[in-house]
């Protein structure tokens, strides 16, 4: 099937440019906010996060009064992009240096790793680099005084949580409140899978945050041209032939001339077999005969039933330590597309796997988190030579009337096909959405072709909501598109202002209770018209340019807040679902979410009054709650609902 989302680039070059200290532009962004006490990076994938942070904590170390640095990672193959590195010769003041023996990145055990971290900490040396897990262990008893005058920087930082059982986020709340610790997070997404905060609006609001957005990243690459992300699903096994074909749907979709990686479900996922060894076998069987097995480095040579050609294959997979760091060590060498063609991981080559030719991510089975998703696409959007287009696949099985897992296969297509939608919003240039008056025309003479002016348009008034509108917006959209209620929402069987005006702030007051109302209204719109307006077309005709909304083209000079309201900004998704399955298998799908009940609110019952009576003036009727229609479904419930309402306040002795 084609992709869902197709994005092109326009190769400017201007995100590897380096200024004369060898920064790229991102890295000179987050350098300019170097003496922040916490500073919080938020950029895309390969855009240079660990070196920005050798140039912010050098600083740190020459010239702020830091004594001591200390990076986290959150596993041991991503702190090799924290090893010593020159740069010096590329303009800058000082060079990057760890010393061998405080790489806690190798082989060893966590108590010996923890003895040598306290050492650390009493030694005249400045930098240490280890794993999460070392810090965590390392923080058990510590006495927070040992970490005066010391910058924290952790890497991938979503692994931290408000959660009282995360750990790391238990370190980090210690650390700020009892010791002067600088902090520099990074991170390529502030969204957790699992709902839960990363850190307490309170610790949160004490952050300085850079962002630097992935069209910035991808728009100013030298050869990469366009991105494609697209869904193929599947019935059965996907390592199985697909009951009307000849062929697996692994085998249909994966293209052995693309540098690829191939991520196979989580064992504990529907899609998974439960036995990821045989999985492995499987791919290696789809893709030919195993020829040999490199003993110096664990190249697997495939010989492909294809074309005849060898195939080098890594598997990361394999629990044996000893072969897994020899393929390892044998990736972070390569320097040419030649070293390898297709690499086959679970948990690994996701956060911080640095394999620039890859052209293709290959991901079998839904992942729940986006930023999961924003990982793996990471890494087919390195900048390389040996490929203008990157791709990224996800395989996911399709629900099958005839299988208990019904709820579960639709719950995860409506997820991937939501999470393709934000990710299409995440690429796409940034809009800047002003409020439109009669008195301001002389305003609009200096406004850039992304500004958009609105009318009815509320602006925020505090520097958090700003800051949220800022940096948070697209972090903020995925914590509402992955809601189970806006999830059932999405097909269109609920209003559009009720989903705008009821159920979008409701999230945006558990994900921020420290907001005013007022607050919480500009926030609200801004993620409304930011994901209608990104989700539209907007043509220019007659020197006047129009967006297409709902079917209609509005002047882009006349659009009001009411009319954006008016839209669901999950229309394109229920009409990509449409286009990408079966009538069959779209009937499923509208069946479950039928079956499950989306609890009323009084604001929504309010909202479909006058359709209900528009409803009934036009038809003669009340609509009806056997109907097969969603929306007069609704409307008969919405009857329902104020009939029992206006029976209890009777009783209650209320008007």
């Amino acid at each position: 099937m084609p992709d869902l989302v197709k994005v092109e680039y326009g190769q400017t070059g201007k995100s590897k440019k380096t200024n004369t200290l060898g920064m790229r532009e991102m890295q000179e962004r987050a350098f300019n906010a170097r003496t922040a006490q916490y500073l919080l990076i938020k950029a895309p994938p390969a855009s240079g996060k660990s070196r920005a942070l050798m140039f912010i904590a050098l600083d740190k170390l020459k010239n702020q009064g830091i004594k001591k640095a200390i990076v986290a990672v959150p596993e041991k193959s991503i702190g090799a992009s924290f090893s010593s590195t020159k740069l010096t010769e590329q303009g800058f003041f000082a060079d990057w240096y760890v010393n061998p023996k405080y790489n806690l990145c190798t082989a060893g055990t966590d108590t010996s790793k923890v003895k040598t971290f306290l050492e650390f900490l009493e030694s005249k040396e400045q930098i240490l680099i280890c794993t999460h897990a070392t810090l965590r262990f390392a923080f058990d008893g510590l006495d927070e005084k040992k970490l005066t005058d010391t910058l924290i920087a952790i890497d991938e930082f979503h692994h931290v949580s408000a959660d009282g059982d995360n750990r790391l986020g238990e370190v980090m709340k210690n650390m700020m409140a009892k010791s002067n610790t600088h902090v520099v997070a990074m991170t390529g997404s502030y969204f957790r899978g699992d709902n839960v905060p990363v850190l307490l609006p309170e610790d949160e609001a004490k952050f300085t945050k850079v962002t630097y957005n992935y069209y910035e990243q991808l728009n100013g690459y030298e050869f990469l041209k366009s991105l494609g992300i697209g869904y193929h699903f599947y019935t059965g096994r996907y390592f199985k032939k697909q009951l009307d074909k000849e062929i697996s749907a692994l085998e249909e979709i994966l293209d052995e001339n693309k540098k690829t990686i191939i991520h196979i479900p989580n064992v504990n996922s529907a899609e998974s077999s439960r036995e990821k060894y045989e999985e492995v076998g499987h791919i290696i069987d789809a893709l030919g005969d195993l020829e040999s097995q490199d003993e110096k480095t664990g190249v697997l040579y495939i010989k492909s039933k294809r074309s005849n050609k060898i195939l080098k294959v890594a598997d990361l997979v394999n629990d044996n330590q000893k072969e897994r760091d020899k393929i390892s060590a044998y990736l972070r060498d390569s320097n040419s597309p030649d070293t390898i063609d297709i690499i086959i991981a679970l948990g690994m080559a996701k956060e911080g796997f640095d394999w620039p030719y890859c052209e293709h991510a290959l991901t079998i089975g839904y992942r729940g988190s986006l930023t999961e998703i924003i990982q793996i696409i990471g890494r087919a959007t390195r900048d390389s030579n040996n490929k203008t287009h990157a791709q990224f696949t996800n395989l996911i099985a399709q629900p099958e009337a005839e299988t208990d897992d019904v709820k579960i296969a639709v719950n995860n297509m409506l997820k991937a096909i939501t999470a393709s939608l934000l990710m299409e919003q995440v690429l796409a240039p940034n809009f800047k959405f002003k409020l439109k008056e009669e008195d301001n025309e002389e305003d609009e003479k200096n406004d850039d072709e992304n500004t958009i002016r609105i009318r009815g348009f509320k602006l925020p008034t505090s520097q958090r909501a700003k800051d949220i509108i800022e940096s948070d917006l697209n972090d903020l959209k995925a914590r509402i598109l992955q809601d189970d209620k806006m999830l059932k929402a999405m097909p269109g069987n609920v209003e559009p202002e009720v989903i705008n005006t009821i159920l979008i702030p409701k999230i945006i007051r558990e994900v921020y209770p420290d907001l005013s109302e007022d607050d919480v209204e500009a926030v609200r719109q801004h993620v409304v018209v930011d994901s209608v307006i990104k989700n539209s077309v907007i043509e220019e005709q007659g020197g006047k340019k129009f967006v297409r909304m709902a079917n209609s083209f509005v002047n882009i000079d006349d659009i009001h807040i009411d009319l954006i309201d008016q839209v669901n900004p999950f229309q394109k998704a229920f009409e990509i679902l449409s286009k990408s399955v079966t009538t069959q298998v779209l009937k499923l799908i509208d069946e479950h979410i039928q079956s499950i009940k989306i609890e009323m609110q009084e604001e929504e019952a309010v909202i479909l009054w006058p359709k209900i009576k528009e409803w009934i003036g036009r038809t003669g009727e009340a609509p009806s709650i056997q109907s097969h229609d969603p929306k007069e479904k609704r409307m008969a419930e919405a009857v329902i609902f104020l009939r029992e309402l206006k029976r209890q306040r009777t009783l209650n002795g209320q008007q």
